[in-house]
């Protein structure tokens, strides 16, 4: 298979979540959407994601989404895109 045929690997996708949010649900979907495999971690039952997500973004909220190693605080559409190379329809 040459370099141009080959498929892209997909860029590792991690959504931080909490129960009864909104804009969690709002990524979730567009995940779906745009066939993006992601891994949900509950902030709610993980202090340590709830740290790290805090440490990383300076922001308490959720979604919080890490594309291999960037890390989006809020559901930034536009930056998400960007970040895994989904063209705008």
């Amino acid at each position: 298979m040459s370099e141009k045929t080959k498929p892209q690997r997909q860029k590792r996708v991690v959504l931080f979540t909490a129960p009864g949010c909104v804009w969690c649900t709002k990524a979730k979907n567009f995940f779906k959407k745009n066939k993006i495999r992601f891994r949900e971690i509950d902030v709610s039952r993980d202090k340590k994601a709830a740290q790290d997500c805090m440490k990383h973004t300076g922001s308490g909220g959720v979604p919080v989404i890490l594309i291999e190693n960037r890390w989006i605080a809020g559901f930034n559409e536009p930056v998400i895109k960007k970040e895994l190379n989904i063209r705008w329809i």
